[in-house]
């Protein structure tokens, strides 16, 4: 991994630095309402959200390999952290920025361990469900800042019929700064203006609402919740005693981040043609969320709009993400008071916009038409997601996408006979169901081979009964590397029923580690060891072999009871049989 913080002249190419500051400034200015809400859908001091924009961004481009890779806060993530309770600790504020820094060291022991392949086994169908409901959780999470009524209930569905129930109590002025601002965002953002659309709809909106309170009118402002310090906040340590129990979101938020970012890293190719590294926009990330829990930040992620902002706004260079930090800074050092007047309808009709675009019906629609399978699973996660906090969900929706793959793998097990034929051809034929008497049959598993396989495999392969006698069954053993207890029991059991009528098990494998374990397993004693076949680099060749012995076994069972001795090849033990 190369780190550009390791090349510092990496960081500022003079050549382009003036299209990058243009990128910036529009990236830093759409930013300041965008960090606002961000804290505000996450339950949190909507400054918070401001102070992880600046850091994170800043923070993460140090490390990243991605250029374009805008660290910011995401709808998910802040989602979480709402459910995350946070309001129950001894200093809410210092264990928040605890979780950031807990959340960015997971994230960035991830990078160092390479373990971006882990994120191939959440299905798509988990992912749409999950993200399906994060855009249903923010719509519904802005309700009462949108309308002005406080609902009651124990969870945002019960609070969205609470207010469905009293809608004569929706405050008339508050509502209407809320819809002028959704709809302004809409209109302005087909504009030439395109993303700054938001920052002029959000700035309307509380101009609006400057206008109620001419006429007595009270809309709620940012003012009434936080005061905006006209300056940048200090290094705050974390709280040691509170990581233990933030381990679980801090997992959750670190895998939401990183399955949200290496969809930037896949979507966002460097300008220069320099290689891109996933486990390295790893670190990036985790260094992002670090240096904004210290200086009083949320959790930040990988952001796709705030990536597709930037690039599209002429961005060259990660130099790009310093000036947008840049521009935020500026913006809280000289402009807090007008931070302080941007209306809480306004916000709330932000984010009621982007939890909208948050839900692809296309995406659902396709998921829907792959089968029931993935419908049931799609539904099952987006209702877990609607109905449990957050960060459970999440760890929900991994473990049963590792279950979903390894019934998947179970069930696409497949058996056939392989014929050899005097003219070298080889013909692939369904199994006989059963092992009949003085014959050779070679048997070719396709798919993987673990424990979860194990008994499709012996439901496949033919049965021994008394007439099974002086016969040979060759299992040519691929795809797996580790054999596992289960299967090799399988084996050893098989083994074993066709010793019992004087026939015998032949294995032909390349994996030296499946030899040992059968070795190690006891399953070699049954088997014989003379019946273990090593795989050369020539395919089939080993197979062929194996197969010669046992045809002439078998013709010498029928002449004498005498069984010959045969040695385990090994022409080549580091070669994988095809």
């Amino acid at each position: 991994m190369k780190f550009p913080i390791l090349r510092p002249r990496s960081l500022i190419n003079r050549k382009s630095i003036k299209d990058d500051a243009m990128a910036g400034m529009v990236l830093g200015v759409e930013s300041v309402p965008d960090g606002l809400a961000s804290g505000l859908l996450a339950g949190v001091n909507p400054v918070a959200g401001l102070y992880s924009y600046i850091f994170g961004l800043a923070g993460g481009a140090l490390f990243t390999s991605t250029a374009f890779m805008a660290i910011q806060g995401t709808g998910a993530m802040a989602i979480i952290v709402a459910d995350v309770d946070l309001a129950s600790r001894d200093d809410p504020s210092r264990a928040l920025f605890t979780l950031s820094v807990l959340t960015g060291v997971v994230m960035v022991l991830a990078g160092l361990l390479r373990l971006g392949s882990v994120l191939r086994f959440v299905s798509d169908s988990v992912m749409t469900g999950f993200i399906t409901a994060v855009g249903i959780n923010i719509v519904l999470g802005q309700l009462d800042d949108f309308t002005g009524y406080d609902a009651e209930g124990g969870g945002r569905i019960a609070r969205a019929f609470d207010l469905a129930f009293h809608l004569t109590k929706i405050e008339l002025p508050t509502v209407t700064v809320g819809i002028v601002t959704v709809a302004l965002i809409v209109i302005l953002q087909r504009t030439k203006l395109g993303p700054l659309g938001l920052v002029v709809a959000v700035f309307a909106g509380s101009a609006t609402a400057g206008i109620f309170d001419f006429f007595d009118y009270d809309v709620a402002r940012v003012r009434d919740i936080v005061d905006v310090p006209r300056s940048l906040p200090l290094i705050t340590m974390p709280v040691f005693r509170d990581m233990p129990s933030l381990i679980v979101p801090a997992f959750s938020l670190a895998f939401v981040g990183l399955v949200q970012g290496a969809g930037v890293s896949a979507g966002f190719p460097n300008e220069d043609g320099s290689p891109q590294n996933e486990s390295q926009d790893f670190v990036g990330q985790g260094a992002g969320n670090v240096v904004a829990g210290l200086f009083q930040g949320m959790p930040v992620g990988g952001s796709m709009s705030a990536s597709s902002l930037v690039a599209s706004a002429g961005a060259k260079t990660r130099t790009a993400a310093f000036f947008a930090a840049g521009i935020m800074a500026v913006v809280i050092l000289l402009f807090g008071g007008v931070i302080e007047l941007v209306a809480m309808p306004s916000l709330a009709g932000l984010l009621i916009v982007v939890g909208v675009g948050t839900i692809r019906p296309t995406r659902i629609k396709s998921v829907a038409k792959t089968g029931a399978v993935p419908l049931t699973v799609m539904a099952i996660t987006l209702v877990l997601t609607m109905v449990i906090p957050l960060q459970y969900a999440v760890l929900v929706g991994v473990g049963t996408s590792i279950l979903l793959f390894v019934l998947s793998q179970s069930t696409r097990l497949v058996t056939r006979r392989l014929m050899f034929h005097d003219d070298s051809r080889v013909q692939e034929v369904d199994p006989p169901a059963t092992v009949p008497p003085n014959e050779v049959i070679v048997l070719q598993p396709y798919g993987a081979l673990f424990f979860a396989t194990a008994s499709t495999l012996l439901e496949q392969i033919p049965s021994v009964t008394a007439e099974s006698t002086n016969s040979v069954v060759i299992l040519r053993v691929r795809g797996a590397d580790d054999a596992g207890a289960t299967l090799i029991d399988v084996i050893k059991g098989y083994a074993a029923e066709l010793h019992g009528v004087n026939s015998k098990l032949m294995i032909v494998t390349a994996n030296r580690n499946v030899i040992r374990q059968l070795r190690v397993a006891g399953a070699t004693e049954v088997i014989g060891p003379d019946n273990i076949y090593r795989s050369t680099s020539f395919i089939g060749e080993s197979s062929r072999q194996a197969h010669a012995d046992a045809v002439a076994w078998v013709a010498e069972r029928l002449s004498t009871d005498a069984a010959p001795v045969h040695p385990i090849l090994d022409d080549d033990p580091e070669s994988q049989e095809s």
